[in-house]
C-alpha cells in the first residue's frame, strides 16, 4: 500500500494479511498507548490496556468496515479498557513520573546540561500533575507522536470535539502559570 488507507487495511486485515494488519498497528499505536497512558496507569497496566484494545479490534475486525471511524473506536475501546482496570484496581494508580523522566535519555553530551534538562523535565511532569485531570490527560494525550486527530481526542478522552482547542489553551495557561510560580525559566 502506497498512501495508507483504513478502509482497506482493515479488509485486507480481516482476510488475513499480515501487511495490513502491522500498518493499522503502526498507524494507531501511539493512538492507543497515548489513550491508556492519560489514564496515568502504571507500564504493566499501560500495556495491558494497549493490548486489550488491539485483542478488541481482532475479535471485532471482521465486523468493522468504517476505516475512517476506526481511530476513534481504537480509542474509545482503550479509554473503556482503562476505565475497567481502574474499577478493577480500585483506584487510580498514578505512574511515578520521576522514574519515567529519568528513563528519558539526554541528546547532550555535557552533564551539566543533562542535569538541567532532568531539573526542567522534572519541574514540568510536577506541573503537570498539578493540573486538573482532565487538562492533564488532554495534554500527555497529545504529546504523542502522531498527534491524534481531535475526533479521535475525543473519543479518547470522552469530551467534544469542539471544546478540544479552547481546553487545550486553557490548560496550556494553567501549566504556563504552574512553571511560572515555580521559578525563573532556564
Amino acid at each position: 500500500m502506497t498512501t495508507f488507507d483504513p478502509t482497506i487495511a482493515l479488509i485486507e486485515a480481516s482476510d488475513g494479511d499480515q501487511r495490513a494488519w502491522d500498518s493499522l498497528v503502526a498507524r494507531y499505536s501511539g493512538l492507543v498507548w497515548a489513550t491508556a497512558r492519560s489514564f496515568r496507569l502504571a507500564d504493566a497496566d499501560a500495556a495491558d490496556v494497549f493490548q486489550a484494545t488491539w485483542f478488541r479490534l481482532v475479535e471485532k475486525l471482521h465486523q468493522i468496515r468504517d476505516g475512517a471511524g476506526l481511530g476513534a473506536w481504537l480509542a474509545t475501546t482503550a479509554r473503556n479498557e482503562a476505565i475497567d482496570v481502574l474499577r478493577r484496581r480500585g483506584r487510580e494508580s498514578p505512574t511515578d513520573l520521576d522514574e519515567h523522566m529519568a528513563a528519558v535519555r539526554s541528546t547532550s553530551d555535557l552533564p551539566e546540561e543533562t542535569v538541567l534538562r532532568a531539573e526542567e523535565d522534572r519541574l514540568l511532569w510536577q506541573a503537570v500533575r498539578r493540573l486538573p485531570d482532565r487538562c492533564s490527560r488532554l495534554l500527555r494525550a497529545m504529546g504523542t507522536d502522531p498527534v491524534p486527530s481531535y475526533a479521535e481526542l475525543a473519543a479518547a478522552l470522552g469530551i467534544p470535539v469542539g471544546s478540544i482547542g479552547p481546553t487545550r489553551a486553557r490548560c496550556l495557561g494553567m501549566l504556563r502559570g504552574l512553571m511560572a510560580a515555580t521559578g525563573p525559566n532556564r
